[in-house]
């Protein structure tokens, strides 16, 4: 069951299908795919580096509402009007939207500005705690705006990834820069604000930690099974240039087991080797995990940082020297991609409550 009681019948069919699918696959995601690649930048009728490498595009569509409320686009120059002309046609396609959120510190400067503990500021009774609604309304509005339809007003559930990586502390919310019990209450008041408040009942929320020794660490500011649907690693540490592949295998198996225990969907919502170094990381360091071993592989998904440029991307493009690897990795069996989902927004049976 969702965590939002009240969720839409289409979020609950995609978090009902994405546990089945999960058994026995891994979708492949990748960050803001559509809005850009390492040698192009304009407006193009859905095309992504990934499907001029492989001729498929990614299940899984990554965003990031960061500088929302305060320019045109996003802090990597995406266009939120683009953007959801996208976020539409992915969903109109049968594919999947996740948004993650680089909030600017409500003091000064961006998400990495850690001068100042801003969690206790933004929360109720605290002096910027209405400069936080501002954003959330700002938020709400995006959502209501998304689901505008031509003729009717569509259901377009999105996977919602706020306060990721707080393990480490480069954002103003990490563990250095507030206290477990501030973390936690920030978490739920979004979290009720934005359901009982502004009525976004198309939300899955998706808690994601950075790297973690064990399951206290990774729970020690869980917000509760309440509150959350999908239980979330970013882990580019182990998968990089000396990184520890077993340490990566050994972490999905924990998430797996900490999801399946508790009825959530485990992912693995940020990962890359930046600029793939190794022409075989596909098969040698990712497969394996992602798709090979009986546990570690009932992640629902795997998604990509974005194609920036040449020493910034995390996906392959037409020449890299990973191209013939990737394209042995997309033909697994396992790994599927958007014209492998079948109606994963149509809901099959309900559960019993």
């Amino acid at each position: 069951m969702t965590a939002n009681p009240n969720a839409t019948r289409a979020t609950r069919a995609l978090f009902q299908n994405l546990r089945e699918l999960a058994k026995t696959s891994t979708l492949f995601g990748h960050q803001d795919s559509l809005a850009y690649g390492v040698k192009w930048k304009d407006w193009h009728e859905f095309r992504t580096d990934i499907s001029d490498v492989c001729g498929q595009h990614p299940a899984v569509f990554g965003w990031d509402l960061g500088w929302m409320g305060k320019t045109n686009h996003n802090l990597d120059d995406v266009p939120f009007k683009a953007m959801m002309v996208w976020m539409r046609e992915v969903h109109h396609r049968g594919g999947i939207n996740t948004v993650s959120w680089h909030m600017d510190n409500f003091h000064d400067g961006t998400a990495w500005s850690i001068s100042r503990r801003v969690v206790a500021r933004i929360l109720p009774g605290g002096s910027k705690h209405q400069d936080y609604l501002d954003k959330l309304d700002a938020f709400a509005g995006f959502v209501d705006e998304l689901e505008l339809g031509t003729i009717i007003t569509r259901d377009i559930p999105l996977i919602f990834r706020p306060f990721h990586e707080h393990t480490g502390s480069w954002f103003w919310w990490g563990n250095a820069h507030c206290t477990k019990e501030e973390y936690v209450a920030l978490w739920r008041f979004t979290f009720h604000y934005l359901t009982d408040e502004k009525g976004l009942n198309n939300l899955l929320w998706a808690y994601s930690p950075d790297i973690f020794e064990d399951e206290k660490d990774y729970l020690e500011r869980y917000p509760g099974d309440d509150y959350v649907d999908v239980l979330g690693l970013d882990d580019y540490h182990d998968v990089g240039p000396g990184g520890q592949p077993i340490e990566f295998l050994r972490r999905l198996r924990l998430l797996v087991s900490m999801a399946e225990a508790r009825g959530k969907l485990a992912a693995l919502t940020e990962t890359g080797a930046e600029a793939i170094p190794d022409p075989c990381w596909w098969t040698q360091t990712l497969l394996p995990a992602i798709a090979e071993d009986p546990v570690a592989s009932r992640i629902a998904w795997a998604l990509l940082w974005r194609n920036d440029r040449l020493t910034h991307h995390y996906g392959p493009y037409p020449g890299h020297a990973s191209v013939p690897d990737f394209k042995v990795f997309s033909e697994h069996s396992a790994i599927f991609f958007r014209d492998d989902l079948d109606k994963i927004y149509r809901l099959r049976i309900e559960p019993k409550a």
